[in-house]
């Protein structure tokens, strides 16, 4: 196929993988909980949840943590973890910014949340806030810039909907339109993630993927 029909073709490609997403839908983020579950710190005191949601993950949290804080700037969302955690008593929600937070933790989880923060003011309270040992665990989002990036992208565009047919092979048959979400396109690339993780929490560790994610992993120093 030639390129001029190659490109008269993406735009049909692309609507029919996104009517099949959205007959076969499945969650990113959900996704990679697992991965945050085996990399919890050692100590378990205490865990910051960022940006809670509907608050699954602080709700698994409250199971491998004494005390988990989450919050979010959607009152919607923090109503719904104060829902969902109505039976977990060591789970605190309540309506705030990052910058708003205080006090010393031994987890801190970031779930497509790290891209709608300054990454200037971020890092460095992260390092602040975490304990000696403590553990920052990230699911996020990166704009794409690279040949790799675009790589990636069309992998997960591919894999998508595959997975979305092997984890929900009965399809809704009348997807629900918009995203319950507050959701902000990312404005900053993976390279430029590492430069600023290498300037204020050097050490961290990034993979790629699938479903346009990357995952970090940083461990706070002995101080």
């Amino acid at each position: 196929m030639d390129s001029h029909r190659l490109g008269a073709a993406l735009p049909r490609v692309i609507g029919w993988l996104n009517r099949l997403n959205a007959r076969h839908p499945w969650s990113h983020n959900d996704r990679l909980h697992r991965w945050i579950a085996r990399r919890l710190p050692d100590r378990r005191g205490s865990a910051l949840d960022v940006g809670c949601g509907q608050g699954l993950l602080a709700w698994r949290l409250s199971h491998r943590f004494g005390r988990v804080l989450a919050i979010d700037v959607d009152a919607p969302q923090v109503a719904a973890t104060t829902a969902r955690c109505a039976d977990r008593p060591n789970v605190t929600a309540r309506v705030a910014s990052f910058a708003e937070v205080d006090g010393t933790f031994d987890g801190i989880t970031m779930v497509a949340v790290l891209h709608h923060l300054d990454l200037e003011d971020a890092l460095p309270r992260i390092r602040r806030l975490l304990a000696p040992g403590g553990r920052l665990l990230v699911i996020g989002l990166a704009r794409s810039e690279t040949r790799i990036d675009l790589a990636w992208d069309l992998l997960s565009a591919i894999t998508n909907p595959l997975i979305g047919v092997i984890l929900h092979p009965r399809p809704v048959l009348d997807p629900p339109s918009g995203d319950p979400f507050p959701t902000k396109d990312p404005d900053v690339t993976l390279s430029e993630l590492r430069g600023a993780f290498a300037r204020h929490l050097p050490g961290a560790r990034f993979r790629r993927r699938l479903g346009f994610r990357h995952t970090i992993e940083w461990t706070a120093p002995a101080r």
